[in-house]
């Protein structure tokens, strides 16, 4: 890798980017995997800090007012948004960040880092991402619906705004993929 960037990651919900994401962080040395805030509650597995930054939505709405969010957005009745400091101190130590970000984010995140990397993992076919957000045990089924529904219309606008899209049929193949465009880039 060149000069440190800013790599966007998206996908609709049980496709695997954050398994992508943190993949490529662990194999490339100079990647930073970013840690997003959010409203929602976190699982036993999870960890503050390490996963996600878990907060109230007083805290959250506390962080935009002082600006402190690169981008920002509510997905499905939680509030999720990038820490603008922790990027910006990846960048100024000359290494590049990951962040897993939804479409909406990924549009802002561009308008501020227009060389930002932007890839799209995308499901190899709706079956099968609906077969994943089974099998993750998350949601109850009016909950994987809109999921689903969600994947729509996230798939659509990636193809107007990303300028990779990578396929997870194979999910080493799909980390090898995104390592190569990054590396390319």
């Amino acid at each position: 890798m060149k000069k440190p960037k800013v790599i966007i990651i998206s996908g609709p919900s049980g496709v695997g980017k954050s398994t992508i994401a943190r993949e490529v962080a662990k194999r490339l040395d100079n990647v930073h995997l970013s840690v997003s805030v959010t409203t929602r509650p976190g699982s036993a597995a999870e960890v503050d800090g390490k996963d996600y930054w878990f907060v109230d939505r007083d805290e959250f709405q506390r962080r935009i007012d002082q600006g402190l969010l690169l981008e920002y957005a509510e997905v499905f009745g939680n509030l999720y948004g990038t820490p603008k400091d922790k990027v910006d101190e990846a960048l100024a130590a000359g290494r590049s960040v990951i962040l897993e970000i939804d479409v909406q984010g990924a549009r802002k995140t561009k308008a501020i880092y227009p060389d930002a990397l932007m890839v799209f993992v995308m499901p190899p076919a709706q079956k099968v991402l609906a077969e994943r957000l089974s099998g993750r045990g998350r949601d109850d089924e009016a909950a994987r619906e809109k999921r689903l529904n969600g994947a729509g219309h996230e798939i659509a606008a990636a193809w107007q705004y990303y300028e990779h899209m990578v396929i997870n049929d194979d999910l080493d193949k799909a980390i090898n993929e995104v390592i190569g465009l990054i590396e390319q880039d």
